[in-house]
């Protein structure tokens, strides 16, 4: 028998002659270096009990590793002697008994560790010879190998039970390691989602303050237009300043009428007086001409700034909205 640790807490008890191999689990590795600690100790004493028996001589039938069991080996010991010793001294054995094999305590530690198992024993003390069962009544009482041999029946059944613990641990584990990684599973799904949506909230995050930018940029470029305005009020200034100009010629061109007509009416006309007073009057003329002209373009000025303030007054409300709308979405992103 051979124990082989595999991993920090786990380790294989396998058994060549049995053909069979147990995984046994520990909840430390200093369990499992105990374990192997013991393994061995029971190993070298079974193997120094076997050294001092002669070969081709036992006091038990032998049994195998493949059909022993506790139980077999209990009823064996107890039909052969009083104190139930696995071996009897060597001086006392009668010829008439089989052969033992040299790992025969080797192998009923295995089946102790193997516990439970359901094959039947090879032989029980039915079975055997009266003359046998009549020739191990009148042996002697154990010599010292009792007491070695007690020791690794205590051992076996403190192995037996670790075997025990051990193998309903290892299942506890398995169900704890499939629990585990199926939250490993939706773990990893739910990362993956949060990931993507991060992701997602990443580039709409982008896109509005490019978006934001982007207004700001047209806010400024309203703002800047916000001049225009100022320049719309100073036109209106000249074109009152104009309007007044024109009713002011007006009235200076209606007193130089007046003022002919009462030449004219008084009958002292005089040709230098007349050509004067008529180039005063197409100087008038064309003062008025001049102040009406640049009243039409002013008043044609003022209605294309109108109109363009109107446009831009529009624009500006729009973009507005737009980033009233935008900042909502991107509070609501963020709320959730």
């Amino acid at each position: 028998m051979t124990f082989t640790k595999t991993s920090q807490k786990f380790g294989q008890w396998s058994d060549i002659r049995a053909n069979t191999v147990y995984g046994l689990g520990f909840s430390s590795e200093s369990e499992l270096n105990k374990f192997i600690e013991k393994f061995q100790e029971v190993k070298e004493a079974t193997r120094a009990t076997n050294n001092k028996a002669p070969n081709g001589n036992a006091s038990t039938t032998p049994v195998t590793s493949a059909n022993a069991s506790p139980i077999t080996s209990r009823a064996s010991g107890g039909a052969l002697s009083d104190a139930g010793p696995l071996l009897d001294p060597p001086s006392m054995q009668p010829s008439c008994t089989s052969p033992a094999p040299a790992s025969s305590a080797a192998d009923d530690v295995s089946s102790h560790l193997r516990g439970g198992s359901s094959a039947a024993p090879s032989e029980s003390p039915k079975h055997e010879p009266f003359g046998q069962m009549k020739l191990d009544a009148k042996s002697p009482a154990p010599g010292p190998t009792s007491t070695s041999e007690q020791q690794l029946r205590h051992d076996n059944e403190r192995l037996k039970i670790a075997l025990a613990s051990s193998s309903a641990n290892a299942k506890k584990w398995e169900v704890e390691l499939s629990t585990l990684k199926n939250n490993n599973l939706r773990l990893t799904s739910a990362l993956q989602e949060s990931t993507a949506n991060v992701d997602e909230w990443k580039r709409q995050l982008h896109s509005y303050k490019e978006e934001n930018q982007r207004l700001k940029s047209k806010y400024i470029e309203l703002e800047a237009a916000k001049g225009g305005t100022e320049a719309a009020v100073e036109l209106r200034k000249e074109l009152a300043t104009l309007r007044l100009r024109v009713e002011t010629l007006e009235v200076e061109l209606k007193s130089k009428d007046d003022e002919l007509k009462r030449a004219m009416n008084s009958k002292q006309p005089s040709e230098e007086r007349c050509k004067a007073l008529q180039q005063e009057n197409a100087e008038l003329q064309a003062s008025i001409s001049l102040a009406q002209a640049q009243l039409d373009t002013a008043m044609a000025a003022q209605e294309s700034q109108k109109r363009v303030m109107d446009t831009l007054n529009s624009q500006l409300l729009l973009r507005i909205q737009e980033l009233a709308a935008i900042h909502r979405e991107v509070a609501t992103a963020l709320q959730t």
